[in-house]
């Protein structure tokens, strides 16, 4: 934990340098970052399955898979990124041009989960890269093999002083916090997210916090039951519910409840029984969690799965009924494979009823009825979410990913990454072919003048 002071000034020297603003460099650094992820799949994939029991596929379609495409999108526009915009001029500015240029803001703090700990390290870190920062990353304790592999192939790939991988506990994340920093990106708990505020605040560094929150997933009574049970368990039970945007709790109409349930449970029989009977179904990622998310099962009735083991840190994908908003598993976010079931017959009730909890990250619709639709996205705040699907809209580089109120700050993913790590700075370019005497206070009609263009 020594020694982050002159790893900082070697960053903040190299970034003063100039190097990291030229954009052939910024496309040669995410060239390597591409090539190192994709020269090192095997290692990957061995270090997520030592870590998480993380199949090949989850590893690439979940981690890998985003970071290529989100690098290649990246190169695509980065050229146009970073050229300063011209915008329009106020009739008060006449003569003028109005430009927006984008600067990085020197030196980044990222500071990653566990969950995904490739994907939601490497990620944010494109952004930075793409940006013209230095960049200090800070990946999770809790994916050891994971983090020691990214910080070796990392170490290899940059130079510290434009990019490092601090490895350390909580303690050192604290040290690091005690720094200044320029920018601090953050992805974790609504909790430490606190922490992280407090400890920017005290230099006046920006944030960005990708957090979490109990993310509703609502099945109205015109859905496609057997789609959505399908895409539902999906987005659920990928990475054995580790996911900060994956359906927290189901709100089933009434009229459908106990069709979409025997049909979820056959989708869960078919998609992931033969996954869980071949010990390849994703783990818990410690004890601690793993104790956590059993407890939850004393809530309600399990209607599916709710078998687990403490010695492979294992639970199968469970459903549970009988739930009220009493009980331990909707008193925090379950971040599990645990799948509570809450029946709504009045949408006025079951909208209000979600808006008194805190605003979550995500939430999901299924519906065939626009209006209805209309209804629940003009009626909820929340970060993001799909019509239909689950979880896909965090892995389109069109779409700005975040949270809002206490499920995050800030929003990142494609273009959003770039802006998240760039400060826009404004330019007003004005003319010297002729002046506008009236701005003047010795001018006797000025003011009347100026009533002219501004009523």
């Amino acid at each position: 934990m020594e020694g982050f002071g002159d790893l900082l000034k070697a960053q903040r020297d190299f970034f003063q340098t100039g190097k990291t603003k030229d954009v052939s460099f910024r496309i040669e650094a995410l060239t390597s970052l591409g090539n190192m992820i994709r020269s090192h799949e095997t290692e990957i994939m061995a270090a997520l399955k030592k870590d998480l029991n993380k199949s090949d596929f989850d590893t690439y379609v979940t981690e890998m898979g985003i970071l290529l495409e989100e690098i290649r999108f990246t190169l695509k526009h980065i050229r146009d990124w970073t050229q300063p915009k011209r915008v329009k001029t106020a009739l008060t500015q006449m003569g003028s041009k109005g430009y927006i240029y984008y600067e990085p803001y020197g030196v980044a703090l990222i500071i990653s989960p566990w969950n995904y700990p490739l994907q939601l390290a490497i990620a944010p870190l494109i952004g930075a890269i793409a940006a013209g920062n230095c960049t200090v990353l800070k990946p999770s304790e809790l994916t050891p093999e994971t983090s020691n592999l990214m910080a070796e192939l990392i170490n290899k790939t940059f130079p510290e002083n434009y990019i490092a991988v601090v490895q350390g506990d909580a303690d050192t994340t604290q040290s690091l916090l005690k720094e200044k920093f320029d920018y601090i990106f953050f992805t974790g708990s609504v909790a430490v997210g606190k922490v992280i505020m407090e400890a920017a605040a005290k230099h006046l560094t920006p944030v960005t916090l990708e957090l979490g929150g109990k993310s509703p997933c609502i099945v109205h009574h015109d859905a496609d039951v057997k789609l959505a049970a399908k895409r539902i368990a999906w987005g659920k039970f990928i990475n054995a519910g580790q996911t900060c945007v994956a359906p927290d709790y189901l709100y089933v109409h009434k009229n459908i409840k106990d069709e979409f349930i025997r049909t979820l449970k056959d989708t869960i029989n078919e998609l992931y029984n033969d996954i869980v009977n071949n010990g390849e179904f994703t783990r818990i990622v410690s004890e601690r969690h793993f104790n956590r998310v059993t407890s939850l099962l004393s809530g309600g009735e399990i209607l599916h799965g709710g078998n687990h083991s403490i010695e492979t840190l294992t639970i199968e994908p469970t459903i549970l009924g009988g739930v009220t908003w009493d009980d331990p598993v909707m008193q925090e976010e379950i971040f599990g494979p645990v799948l509570p079931v809450l029946e709504y017959e009045n949408d006025e009730a079951m909208i209000q009823k979600i808006n008194e909890h805190p605003k979550p990250l995500a939430l999901y619709i299924f519906s065939e009825s626009k209006e209805f639709q209309g209804t629940i996205l003009n009626s909820i705040s929340f970060g993001g979410g799909c019509i239909n699907d689950t979880v896909m809209h965090l892995s389109s580089p069109y779409l700005p990913f975040g949270g809002v109120g206490e499920s995050g700050i800030g929003a990142y993913h494609g273009r959003g990454s770039f802006d998240v790590f760039s400060h826009h700075k404004s330019i007003l370019k004005q003319t010297t072919t002729f002046d506008l005497p009236f701005r003047y206070p010795n001018r006797k009609d000025a003011l009347k003048q100026i009533k002219r263009f501004i009523k």
